[in-house]
């Protein structure tokens, strides 16, 4: 994302960008790994819980390489909730509830975003032709970035981690149907896979392409287009 930002404008735009980015990214990956030990709370794991997990507190939950990796490149992890599937009343369920459960955190905060994103766009717009105030018409037009860079932040790691290949939460879900056995031994090579995806996406951006970034834009605009044409017709 740094990349895209820094091809994308002056010094002015590029700086509110990244401030903005910033404590965007700490709340999408607080609120991500919350919502796992949260759900996983839920269905019976108290471990992230008596871990003190349980909190938007980015300190409990960012990681450092992660967080910049999600600011530099569009893609990116927190410390991961620790989740002990034995103690899920129903362990299966539990695991591909807990699991889905971050990146549905994700979409939530994105669609969100996106329908603020449209509106402000469209109240940004009627203040310039009614030559409201202009301190006004800056603060709208600082606040529809922020709803645009909380959308697609938050559709980029909700795009990420489902991935569904361990260890992303996807494959939590996609694997859940296979036989234990299977799914163990697809599991050990987690680590392996992990770095292989890195490698591709890495790869990918410095040839200027990012699918995550691509589906998070798409599902921005696709959310924030009917809202601004309904608030452009109301406002």
């Amino acid at each position: 994302m740094l990349f895209e930002i820094l091809a994308g404008g002056d010094f002015r735009s590029i700086l509110i960008s990244l401030l903005f980015s910033m404590p965007i990214i700490l709340f999408a990956l607080s609120f991500h790994e919350t919502a796992h030990g949260y759900v996983a709370w839920k269905c019976g794991d108290n471990t992230a819980y008596n871990l003190g997990r349980l909190t938007l507190n980015p300190l409990r939950h960012i990681d450092p390489f992660g967080f910049f990796s999600m600011l530099i490149f569009g893609f990116g992890w927190a410390k991961p909730v620790p989740i002990n599937t034995r103690n899920f009343r129903n362990p299966k369920r539990g695991m591909v509830l807990s699991a889905l459960a971050g990146p549905a955190a994700n979409a939530l905060l994105g669609i969100i975003g996106a329908a603020l994103f449209g509106f402000s766009v469209a109240w940004h717009n009627s203040l310039v032709v009614a030559h409201a105030n202009e301190f006004l018409i800056t603060c709208v037009y600082y606040a529809t970035e922020l709803f645009r860079l909380s959308a697609i932040y938050n559709f980029l790691f909700m795009a990420f981690n489902l991935i569904p290949v361990p260890p992303f939460d996807g494959s939590r879900f996609a694997l859940a149907f296979l036989p234990p056995k299977t799914y163990f031994g697809i599991m050990r090579y987690e680590q392996q896979i992990m770095i292989g995806i890195l490698v591709v996406l890495l790869l990918l951006s410095r040839l200027g392409f990012s699918p995550f970034s691509w589906i998070a834009q798409e599902l921005t605009y696709l959310i924030a287009n009917p809202v601004f044409k309904l608030a452009g017709a109301l406002l």
